[in-house]
């Protein structure tokens, strides 16, 4: 609560000490943590805060507050190089020039850079060599010093050994006022003074001026307690020099484009001086740029980094050197080795050209002989070249013969060659008729399988058959006797029915008799009548009965 309410207060915000029991209330019960505050400080604190509406020193001067009990450690004896105050200054200095990220250091360019400027204040020149060996003695200081390194560092003495502390004080004071508020020129004492000309009562009266990037500032003394007025400076702004004039002399005018401002410095130089600044203050405005030492903050950044590309790319080449020095010793020791394989491949070559001439020689010698040689057997080859024409003669005519014969040969090779395409023929037509008769072969197996299958099945139905035959033969005997006894019962019917035909014969002849008998008793006969009629009527209606006797019979 105590360091949200002197944040409020110091960046000028409204104090809301609700909002820090409601982002807190559900965690009260122990410690804060840095990161446990953080997002209260972002939300209700810092986004809340307004660019040029809260002092700047006030905000540093809490912060330096809140670091410094803790973490700052100065002579207990009160033998410290700096004061308390001149601390807080160098820390903010320390802020301004540090690099960009978490935590913060100052890199060592920057670091000689802030002593530099502290020690031209006070007109005395800086050990380089002094602060690289310092620098050097741990490798983590090469990186960059934190803070509180560079506050310990300048209260051990080793830089600003033999000085007064009100001296230190008051270079302090200017590199402070210079870099950390901008002020690029004020007026030095006791000679620091500059007269300025009034508008109204145009009287010359004696300021204490002051110059930044966008105002230059007039006091009644160097305390600044007072102060009388200021111009305001845009890039529309201009300074001249003015010849001496009212018994003033260095005078320079500053012209605005409301009123000129006329001034005289108490020599040359500083009348020159005050020119440069203002002419750069002006310049400044018609960048755009607030701050000179933020412009050359960032410039010697970009030296720092195009040096350290340079230093790489330097080292590269180095490398890159070395590389190509042992390559070139290499190439030197190759070359040497080849040089002493050429001396050696010399010697050879010298060697195999004596051997190779030697050689020549022999073969020289060799060759003589072999001609020699030559010619005696050229003389033999002579004569044997009339045996080998006699030979030859003998050969033509012999090849003659030989091609008559090749020709009778050729002949019957081709009547061979015909013979056999006939015969190659005749066996293809073999060959078919042999598969056909092969095929006829299969049938025939076949119809023999069928016909076997059939006898088989012939003997099966002719042993059926017979024993039909048997079965019937027995029917047939016993038929045969049954016609036998049939026979002979018919031949004892015929002669039972021929006795019957005999009896009916006798029968009818009888009743033939008996009925013309009657005939004659019943029927008186008339005059006229004739007997045979009168018979034939009388046995008409017998016969039919007698004719279906017979053939029942039959």
């Amino acid at each position: 609560q105590v360091l949200s309410h002197n944040l409020y207060t110091v960046l000028c915000i409204p104090h809301d000490p609700v909002a820090l029991e409601e982002h807190f209330r559900d965690d009260d019960d122990g410690p804060v943590s840095s990161q446990g505050y953080m997002p209260y400080l972002n939300k209700y604190i810092l986004d809340k805060v307004e660019e040029g509406a809260f002092v700047k020193e006030n905000f540093d001067e809490l912060c330096w507050t809140l670091t410094a009990k803790k973490n700052y450690k100065p002579d207990r004896n009160g033998n410290s190089v700096v004061s308390h105050q001149d601390a807080f200054k160098l820390w903010c200095l320390f802020n301004f020039l540090s690099e960009d990220k978490y935590p913060l250091v100052m890199v060592p360019d920057e670091v000689e850079y802030l002593l530099k400027k502290i020690c031209t204040a006070m007109n005395v020149e800086l050990n380089s060599c002094e602060l690289d060996d310092y620098l050097s003695q741990e490798p983590q200081r090469q990186g960059g010093l934190t803070v509180w390194q560079f506050l310990d560092m300048v209260n051990s003495g080793r830089f600003l050994r033999g000085i007064e502390q009100e001296a230190i004080s008051m270079a302090v004071e200017e590199v402070y006022q210079e870099i950390i508020e901008d002020v690029l020129k004020q007026a030095r004492s006791p000679h620091g003074y500059l007269w300025k000309k009034g508008q109204l009562r145009r009287n010359w009266s004696e300021r204490w001026f002051t110059l930044k990037p966008s105002v230059l500032s007039y006091y009644m003394s160097e305390e600044r307690k007072e102060k009388k007025g200021s111009i305001t400076l845009d890039k529309h702004c201009c300074v001249e020099v003015l010849p001496d004039r009212d018994g003033k002399r260095c005078m320079f005018c500053v012209k605005t484009s409301s009123r000129t401002y006329e001034m005289s410095a108490s020599d040359t130089r500083q009348r020159q001086e005050w020119t440069l600044a203002i002419q750069m203050a002006i310049r400044l405005q018609a960048e755009g740029k607030k701050s000179l030492h933020k412009d050359l903050k960032q410039k010697r950044r970009e030296q720092r980094e195009q040096r350290e590309q340079r230093k790489a790319a330097k080292e590269e080449e180095t490398q890159r050197l070395k590389q190509l020095q042992e390559e070139k010793e290499r190439k030197l020791q190759e070359l040497e080795l080849l040089k002493e394989a050429q001396r050696q491949a010399e010697i050879l070559l010298q060697e195999e050209e004596q051997r190779r001439r030697q050689q020549h020689e022999e073969m020289q010698r060799t060759l003589e002989i072999q001609l020699r040689e030559a010619e005696q057997a050229r003389a033999s080859m002579q004569a044997e070249m009339v045996l080998k024409e006699a030979e030859a003669e003998r050969q033509r005519k012999r090849i003659l013969e030989l091609e008559d014969m090749q020709e009778r040969l050729q002949e019957a090779l081709q009547q061979e060659v015909k013979a056999r395409q006939d015969e190659e023929s005749v066996r293809y037509a073999q060959a078919r008729l042999l598969a056909e008769e092969e095929e006829k072969l299969k049938q025939l197996m076949k119809l023999k399988e069928e016909q076997e299958e059939y006898i088989i099945k012939t003997q099966r139905e002719k042993q059926v058959l017979k024993q039909e035959m048997e079965n019937k033969n027995k029917c047939l005997e016993e038929a045969q006797k049954q016609l036998e006894e049939v026979r002979v019962n018919r031949q004892r019917v015929d002669q039972d029915v021929m006795a019957a035909q005999r009896k009916l014969r006798q029968a009818s002849t009888n009743v033939k008799h008996w009925n013309v008998q009657m005939n004659r008793l019943m029927h008186p006969i008339g005059p006229g009548d004739k007997r045979t009629n009168v018979s034939g009527g009388a046995f008409a209606g017998y016969q039919p009965l007698v004719s279906r006797r017979d053939s029942s019979l039959k």
